[in-house]
């Protein structure tokens, strides 16, 4: 009945009286709808007014709940996915919480800022920090910006730990307000040694390298080759030519391709490892790979959602190995519609593990690698259809932000000697278009069926945050001040014409910014970014839980004919929620590696001066850019020929006497005067040609 309330209190504007939602529900029990009322206010997610009428939460203008996300100056922000806007919260109106509370908080509307009226919940798992010693007493500072707390260690592990070493720790209790007792799960090692850096990241946001006793003896018992009785009722496919393209250091290989072209059609085969076939369900390893959720890639290593056994192994289609896989065969006609699919249990053995490095240079230089002779002609083909499945993305509106990544280069030590910037050339498009139009077909297959299901959707952005991104665009020369058209195609010509700018690709990432999050749920509205009616994950089941969920669907509702759906329903909606939420901490972790790392490269040229570009204004001074895409702040205290102040709105720093402008886009040069690999922090100062950058 919660929902239905919820539901009914989404529908309407003003606020309701029990009577009023009794009679929308059709139930003259007045007494369970309060008792169900009084669970969703104890739960903030409905409002009750002091006239006893009730209303959703998020539309009360005057209060809201929310996740604090902690700014390392002191202050922070209120984040949540059904508000458009994350609201400040200045450091005095903090009221004591931290990092990742969840907390109810008033609104000032005159400023967009919020207080801390009460901490809901605090989020004490994963907790990993740096021991100190205190008067023969060991503490724990935690490396995630909640160093307010005060965790003293009872545990006899203490005894095996110096200052400097990284642990994570469990909560014992709470000895007062901010102030607790804990014991050490894990000892990390000393935060000088090789790896520790990354290993605390990756701990605290629940990617541990390391599998319990449970998950390993159930990986011990799964054999190391296909067996003879794991290939029946498999199409073969192992006389096919079939092959993989992945990077040059991948090892955890998920799926493979083929192609023929048969007069007018393609016939394209997308294989994908059947890991669900070794990954039973509700069996420890399952259980664990969906608290995991996915893999996460963390500068050169890999903290993978299945055990290396497997996701290296047995799972992965490795060159010559004869694997079980999931595969889907699509005829394609020329101009990249699907005319006839078949999805199906096969049998296939790769020929070779390409790599994009020599793939793009066949495809795009001409120039063939020893043992890729005799695949050319099936890449030129391949390259052909790839072009074909693009154009038709590109027709119906689909967003290619292309925009550029950093990848910091690491020695032995897993220190940071280079920062390079990805490429993407026409071997990576290929995969991302073949593996595209599988995850539609499977998608729709499914969802003609009216079965319960997992999609990868991205809801519509918000008319309000694309005409906020106008009015900015414009005063850089864009010339279109209203749009009428938010689908995908009207979104896809902004793209288009502001990248055409002088400052197109700073304007594309923040009409990036502008979009909403792409999720995991079970309900479908398709996917705007793709401009896809119809999208799921179905390519990535080694890495990606939610990819092995689809499989599983697939073999339950397609091989075994099993429509049964019973519970179905609300477990899919808990894998979707958690898929979401543990992929958005696996791109935490990887974005906070990618600034430690880049922090630690960039120590070695304090002093050192840059040109670069303003990437970002905020109210305590501006982000600059490198080539390299290392971005640090150039504080607005620095700025002392003058007093400046901040028109984030209109993303400039003005200087009050002189009217000096430093505005978004603006190149810049600086020189380097911190790199802290600690707070994963760097400054600039502007550079003008004295010693002191003034």
């Amino acid at each position: 009945m919660k929902k239905q309330i919820i539901e009914i209190l989404k529908l309407t504007n003003k606020k309701m009286t029990i009577s009023d939602i009794a009679n929308s529900l059709k139930d003259k029990d007045e007494d369970k709808i309060l008792h169900f009322l009084n669970e969703l206010e104890k739960e903030y997610l409905v409002y009750k007014t002091n006239k006893n009428k009730y209303m959703l939460f998020e539309k009360n203008e005057y209060y809201r709940v929310g996740i604090v996300s902690l700014n390392k100056k002191g202050f922070g922000f209120l984040e949540n996915p059904n508000y458009e806007d994350d609201l400040f919260i200045p450091a005095k109106h903090l009221n004591g919480a931290v990092d990742e509370d969840k907390v109810l908080v008033s609104v000032d509307k005159t400023n967009n800022s919020a207080k801390v009226i009460k901490i809901i919940k605090r989020d004490l798992n994963n907790l990993v920090g740096e021991v100190i010693f205190e008067k023969n007493k060991a503490y724990v500072i935690l490396d995630d910006g909640r160093k307010s707390l005060k965790i003293l260690l009872k545990d006899p592990k203490v005894k095996d730990c110096v200052t400097g070493t990284k642990v994570k720790i469990e909560m014992l209790k709470e000895r007062s307000n901010s102030s607790y007792t804990a014991k050490i799960i894990k000892i990390i090692g000393h935060k000088n040694d090789p790896g520790v850096d990354i290993k605390s990241i990756s701990l605290r946001y629940g990617f541990d390298e390391e599998f319990n006793d449970e998950v390993m003896n159930q990986v011990n018992k799964i054999p190391t080759e296909v067996l003879e009785n794991e290939k029946n009722n498999r199409t073969d496919l192992t006389n096919k030519i079939i092959f993989t393209i992945d990077g040059d250091d991948t090892k955890d290989i998920d799926d493979a391709l083929s192609l023929e072209k048969n007069g007018d059609l393609y016939k394209l085969g997308v294989h994908i490892a059947d890991v669900s076939h070794y990954v039973t369900e509700n069996s420890p390893l399952d259980k664990e790979a969906l608290k995991r959720g996915t893999s996460a890639y963390l500068a050169d290593s890999v903290i993978p959602m299945l055990p290396h056994k497997l996701s290296n192994g047995i799972c992965s289609l490795n060159p010559e190995q004869v694997r079980i896989a999931l595969t889907c065969e699509m005829d394609i006609d020329n101009q990249g519609n699907v005319k006839n699919y078949k999805i199906f249990p096969s049998i296939i053995k790769s020929r070779i593990q390409m790599t994009y490095k020599k793939v793009n240079d066949i495809l795009m230089r001409d120039i063939v690698a020893e043992g890729y002779e005799q695949y050319k002609e099936t890449l030129l083909l391949m390259n052909e259809l790839a072009k074909i499945l693009r154009k038709n993305k590109e027709l119906r509106g689909n967003l290619d932000f292309d925009l550029q990544e950093a990848k910091v280069i690491v020695n032995s030590q897993g220190e940071a000697i280079d920062i390079v910037l990805r490429t993407r050339e026409d071997g990576e498009k290929l995969i991302e278009d073949f593996m595209i139009v599988a995850n539609e077909t499977v998608a729709s297959h499914i969802f003609k069926k009216n079965l319960p299901f997992v999609y990868r959707t991205h809801e519509k952005p918000s008319p309000e945050k694309v005409d906020e991104f106008l009015k900015l665009a414009v005063s850089f020369g864009y010339s279109q001040t209203e749009l009428t058209n938010y689908e995908p195609l009207g979104i896809q010509k902004i793209l288009n014409e502001v990248n055409e700018l002088e400052n197109g690709k700073i304007l594309s990432n923040l009409l990036l910014r502008s979009m909403r999050k792409a999720l995991y749920t079970k309900e479908n509205i398709g996917h705007f970014g793709l401009a896809s009616t119809c999208y799921t994950h179905f390519t990535s089941p080694i890495r990606r839980y939610p990819d092995l969920t689809v499989h599983r669907l697939l073999r339950r509702y397609v091989f075994e004919n099993n429509k049964e759906t019973d519970k179905l329903d609300k477990k899919l909606t808990f894998i979707a929620e958690n898929s979401s939420l543990r992929e958005q901490a696996a791109i935490d972790a990887e974005r906070e590696v990618l600034d430690m790392k880049m922090a630690e490269y960039m120590y070695n040229y304090i002093g050192d001066i840059f040109e670069g570009t303003i990437s970002g204004v905020m109210n305590f001074g501006f982000f600059v850019a490198l080539p390299n895409l290392v971005e640090g702040l150039v504080h607005i205290s620095s700025l002392t020929d003058d007093h400046y102040t901040s028109d984030e709105a209109n993303h400039v720093i003005v200087g009050e006497h002189h009217g000096k402008r430093y505005r978004l886009g603006d190149r810049v040069t600086v020189k380097l005067i911190r790199a802290s690999k600690e707070s994963r922090e760097i400054d600039f100062e502007i550079y003008t040609g004295d010693n002191n950058g003034n």
